[in-house]
C-alpha cells in the first residue's frame, strides 16, 4: 500500500523514518525554456530536442525534451521530499517509453520500495508521467541519513 508523504519539517527523512510504500511526487512543465536550459547544462544540442525545422521531419514530428530533463525531475523529488535533505544517489536505471514534449507536464513519482538498514540504502521505484501515461520508469538506490545533525547554535 502507498501511503503519500510531503517533504519532512527537517528537510529530509532518516532511514529510521522511511517505510516501504512511502511516496512522494512533484509536477514539472516543460517547455522550451527548460529544453534549452538542459541543453546548455548537459552540452547536448541534438537537433532533434532544440531544432523544430529539424525535428518535424523525423519520426517524431516536432521537437522533444532530452529523455535525461525529464529522468532528472525525480532527482527533486529525491533531494527535496523523498528521501530528502541527505539523501544521494548510488545507482539508477530508467526505461523510456514515450516522448515528453513542449507544453507536457512531468509528474515524477519516487515510491519507497525496498530498505537495507545494514547498509542505510533505499530501493525507490521512479516513474514520470504525462497525464495517466507512463514517459519513463526504472529503479534507483540511494543512501540516506541514519541521523539528524544537531542544529548550530
Amino acid at each position: 500500500m502507498t501511503h503519500s508523504v510531503q517533504a519532512h519539517p527537517s528537510g529530509g527523512y532518516i532511514l529510521d523514518e522511511l517505510h516501504v510504500g512511502m511516496t512522494a511526487e512533484k509536477a514539472v512543465p516543460v517547455d522550451a525554456a527548460r529544453i534549452l536550459q538542459f541543453a546548455e547544462a548537459s552540452d547536448d544540442f541534438n537537433p532533434l530536442h532544440v531544432d523544430e525545422a529539424f525535428a518535424s521531419k523525423t519520426a517524431y514530428r516536432g521537437r522533444i525534451a532530452h529523455g535525461l530533463l525529464s529522468a532528472s525531475f525525480g532527482s527533486a523529488v529525491v533531494g527535496m521530499i523523498l528521501p530528502g535533505a541527505g539523501s544521494i544517489f548510488l545507482s539508477q536505471n530508467t526505461s523510456f517509453h514515450k516522448p515528453v514534449r513542449i507544453g507536457d507536464v512531468v509528474t515524477a513519482r519516487v515510491t519507497v520500495a525496498a530498505i537495507d538498514p545494514e547498509s542505510a540504502r533505499v530501493t525507490l521505484k521512479c516513474e514520470g508521467l504525462v497525464g495517466d501515461d507512463v514517459v519513463l520508469d526504472g529503479e534507483a538506490t540511494v543512501r540516506v541519513p541514519r541521523r539528524r545533525r544537531p542544529a548550530k547554535d
